[in-house]
């Protein structure tokens, strides 16, 4: 059975813990085998590609790395959780 998480392809999320703390993104893509999510503009990763058709001299690829599930929140939560603290 697949194990169902807070967050889905799409949503927008930020980072509430971790070295990415305050970021936030678009889910792209949901890792479910390590509870990990992919968003776009988070924790890139450079990877060195081998010379190919694409890249004749080979290149250095900026990508998106990934970041557990407990360390997200959907955006329109924590702006909630925000406006809540500030009125208190």
């Amino acid at each position: 059975m697949a194990t169902k998480y807070h967050v889905k392809r799409g949503d927008e999320v930020v980072v509430i813990a971790g070295s990415q703390k305050g970021k936030s993104g678009k889910v792209l893509e949901i890792l479910p085998s390590k509870d990990r999510v992919r968003v776009e503009g988070i924790a890139m990763l450079k990877r060195h590609t081998k010379k190919s058709q694409e890249n004749p001299n080979g290149a250095i690829v900026e990508r998106e790395g990934s970041v557990h599930v407990s360390n997200l929140q959907k955006k329109a939560v924590f702006d909630a959780s925000k406006k809540r603290a500030a009125k208190a």
